[in-house]
């Protein structure tokens, strides 16, 4: 079942590029205490993902910050290498997103965002949404019903906000 407004976030764990290399974090010590909007997109350098999702939350993030969001995410089913360096090629890094491995597609799972694009070679890939969160319950889900991010995107998270 999708998650919706007023769920708690499941139980997860993700992976991000650490001094030493990769690294475990638990999204729990994300959203503890804080408002956190995350965003999900189906792979690091494709076309949507790449030219219009991560630049727009990277221009959205001074307005989100100012509605007290302390933290924006962006998650993938790509290893940790790939979030790295896809983070370090758009300046999302750079700008503070931080870039979360969801490498087997776990959490996607747990709130049914998942799909496959078989034409593509996507498979067990999430789905384009974005969400808002605050002491790790969701108080804005967007799912994206179209093929773009307008739904999903940095300017429709500051207008929910």
């Amino acid at each position: 079942m999708a998650i919706s407004v007023g769920d708690r976030l499941p139980d997860a764990t993700f992976t991000r590029m650490g001094p030493k290399g990769p690294e475990q974090v638990a999204l729990k010590t994300l959203t503890e205490g804080r408002k956190v909007v995350i965003f999900a997109v189906p792979g690091a350098f494709t076309p949507t993902c790449h030219s219009a999702h991560v630049p727009g939350f990277i221009e959205a993030r001074d307005a989100l910050a100012a509605k007290g969001v302390d933290e924006i995410i962006c998650l993938s089913v790509n290893d940790a290498f790939v979030m790295k360096t896809w983070g370090d090629a758009t300046g999302a890094t750079e700008a503070g997103i931080t870039m979360l491995s969801d490498g087997a597609g776990a959490f996607a799972k747990a709130i049914d965002m998942v799909f496959d694009a078989p034409p593509v070679g996507l498979f067990g890939r999430s789905k384009r949404y974005a969400l808002a969160a605050e002491d790790g319950v969701v108080t804005v889900w967007h799912p994206e019903t179209g093929s773009g991010c307008e739904v999903s995107g940095g300017p429709a998270m500051i207008a929910a906000l």
